[in-house]
């Protein structure tokens, strides 16, 4: 039995050990005292060769390498993925492939990490990804699949704003992952979604997309114009009218319905905010913390008091009147993983536990990247100098980014390895770890958030599960 997780004076609530999942995660999307820089205790630290993108087949490879090496020394510089394969940090196969099949919006959110934060590698972007990149992206998936015997690949569409597709193209690279799986590794079941906006969804693209197999997933800032200010289009309009009609319609198709995304807000009230996004009956909702990190710190909202935990407080405040409603009238991605990872469960997301990152990006040129996420650190930070006509997802699995992200315990600061909550905090998201010059071996800039959240949510259950003991064994 794992260290007991606690809350203030209430009893312990055991964490059982538990293997992490074969599916692997899945992306998705209060301030402590800096740790300083942690020295690393074990095998895979210190400066050491580790495989890199050979320059004179892409030019542009020692570029990214000296970007990544100024601004996170860690991994960049201090870890010897070799030496981290020898002590026994063999690669996890990617389970999840994100085509970013349109590198353009029609919104121009102010908080968006693609147009709107330290990376600006979209302007560089082709518009749309060419059929031909769609047709090697498909080439390639199919041959990670058939080498490392994947059961199921799960795709996303991604964006830019991916429905700037015409309905009768929308579902091509799935078709095209599809056939490429058949031919070589026809065991192999693919899921897919496309997130969106929601302002351009319409009756013939959600036929399209259903006929497809393609679930449909929004992000939304909550379900009043008011929490909605940040998402506007280019000439400065509300975003919200055009997507509310949109989820109204993606409502009355419950199979195609993946669910919200929502990035917290703390200038809006929480219950009003999960109240008002029930409204468009998700099946699941997603409550995003603002990426930000310990260069460029999260938005402080209101009247806030030194040393407190604003995020948490918000979160816990949604949990509550989720956790009590009488019927469960959607799931909480957030709430449900931490409580999983509590009774020893696997993760099934990148943002919180141990489980290695599986997922990879392939964005409108063809070029393979790290976790959208990361392009809220700095310029080039999800870049790994690969592309599909010249690297396969095996090379990215040895590529110091990637690697250290399967690292999982060991990838993490001192004091978050000794903390009894890293089973189920796993460090944070990565993103959220990073300062610039040192890279993403901080504590989370949300830790004191995370550990407040934790500890309620485990008392949470405690005292739903001595309530309702199991019935005793016949």
């Amino acid at each position: 039995m794992r260290r007991a997780i606690t809350s203030g004076s209430a009893l312990p609530v055991p964490v059982a050990p538990g293997p992490a999942g074969p599916a692997g995660p899945a992306p998705h999307t209060g301030v402590e005292p800096h740790e300083a820089r942690a020295p690393h205790a074990g095998p895979v630290g210190g400066p050491g060769p580790t495989p890199q993108p050979d320059p004179a087949r892409d030019p542009g490879s020692a570029r990214h390498a000296s970007r990544h090496a100024r601004n996170a020394p860690w991994p960049y510089t201090r870890l010897d993925v070799a030496a981290a394969r020898a002590a026994g940090h063999p690669p996890h196969p990617i389970r999840q492939f994100v085509l970013k099949t349109r590198s353009r919006c029609n919104l121009a959110c102010t908080y968006c990490y693609v147009y709107e934060m330290a990376d600006q590698g979209w302007r560089d972007q082709p518009v749309a990804m060419a059929p031909a990149t769609t047709a090697r992206a498909a080439q390639r998936i199919a041959e990670h699949a058939a080498a490392h015997d994947l059961p199921r690949v799960d795709l996303v569409l991604h964006g830019g704003e991916p429905l700037l597709t015409a309905p009768a193209v929308l579902a091509a690279p799935v078709e095209a992952v599809r056939a490429a799986l058949a031919a070589t590794t026809p065991r192999t079941r693919i899921t897919a979604t496309v997130q969106t906006n929601g302002t351009l969804i319409t009756r013939g693209r959600l036929s399209a997309l259903a006929a497809a197999g393609i679930r449909v997933g929004v992000s939304l800032d909550g379900g009043l114009p008011a929490h909605n200010t940040r998402r506007v289009d280019h000439a400065g309009h509300p975003g919200f009218g055009a997507a509310a009609r949109g989820l109204r319609l993606l409502a009355r198709h419950p199979d195609s319905y993946a669910g919200v995304l929502c990035v917290i807000d703390l200038d809006q009230d929480p219950v009003e905010t999960y109240e008002s996004l029930l409204a468009f009956a998700p099946p699941t909702v997603g409550l995003l913390l603002p990426l930000a990190n310990w260069s460029a710190p999260p938005p402080p909202g209101p009247a806030r008091r030194p040393g407190g935990t604003p995020y948490a407080d918000w979160l816990l405040a949604v949990f509550e009147r989720w956790w009590h409603d009488g019927a469960r009238r959607t799931r909480i991605r957030l709430f449900e993983e931490i409580i999983a990872l509590l009774l020893g469960l696997p993760a099934t997301t990148e943002t919180l536990g141990l489980a290695p990152a599986a997922t990879a990006v392939i964005e409108t040129d063809g070029s393979i990247e790290q976790a959208d996420s990361l392009k809220s650190a700095y310029e080039g930070a999800a870049a790994t100098g690969m592309a599909l006509d010249t690297h396969s997802f095996d090379q990215l699995l040895e590529h110091p980014g990637f690697a250290a992200r399967q690292l999982g315990r060991d990838a993490l600061a001192a004091g978050c390895r000794a903390c009894e909550l890293v089973e189920v905090c796993g460090g944070g998201h990565y993103p959220h770890r990073y300062r610039a010059g040192e890279g993403f071996r901080q504590p989370s800039v949300y830790c004191a958030d995370l550990q407040v959240l934790i500890r309620h949510i485990a008392t949470a259950v405690q005292h739903a599960a001595a309530a309702h003991p199991p019935a005793a064994a016949s």
